[in-house]
């Protein structure tokens, strides 16, 4: 019998763009080990549309269902993971119930990318690789067997890693 699915929430401020891919990436990778979720401080209400095409064109993911939110949906959710995505949600990182495991996986933000679609899609694409890469690397810990204070210091350490 599988254990209950850990719950993840990729927290950043807009929720529009590496939250988003936190959220999507993990479901692609992870199969149902992970529950996803993403939010951000200031929801700025719309999805970037080069994240939707990335993740369609580079990982075959359908994310036309994605919607930015607020963290206030979640405040009573009790959650496994909470990985922060961006400096600014790192700073205003409510307490969250049941004392998950939280993490900052700082990346750059697709949102302030400039140049032409097809740049600001392999720059985005440049994101989402080093996110998809730090999910792969929680994905190889053995999350059942770790001590909580080891797990903590594992997944923080994620963060660091280009």
């Amino acid at each position: 019998m599988n254990p209950k699915p850990y719950k993840i929430l990729f927290l950043c401020t807009g929720n529009s763009a590496r939250s988003i891919l936190g959220e999507y990436l993990i479901r692609l990778v992870a199969g149902n080990r992970f529950e996803s979720y993403s939010a951000g401080a200031r929801p700025t209400g719309k999805i970037n549309p080069i994240v939707v095409r990335c993740l369609k064109e580079k990982f075959q993911t359908e994310a036309s269902d994605a919607r930015s939110k607020s963290w206030e949906e979640f405040k009573e959710t009790p959650f496994d993971f909470v990985i922060t995505v961006c400096d600014n949600a790192k700073e205003s990182c409510p307490i969250w119930p049941g004392q998950p495991i939280i993490a900052h996986w700082s990346s750059p933000d697709p949102a302030e990318f400039e140049g032409t679609e097809e740049e600001k899609l392999n720059a985005t694409f440049q994101v989402a690789l080093q996110i998809k890469r730090r999910i792969e690397l929680l994905l190889s810990l053995p999350l059942e067997k770790m001590e909580r204070l080891k797990l903590q210091s594992s997944v923080q350490e994620i963060g660091s890693t280009q």
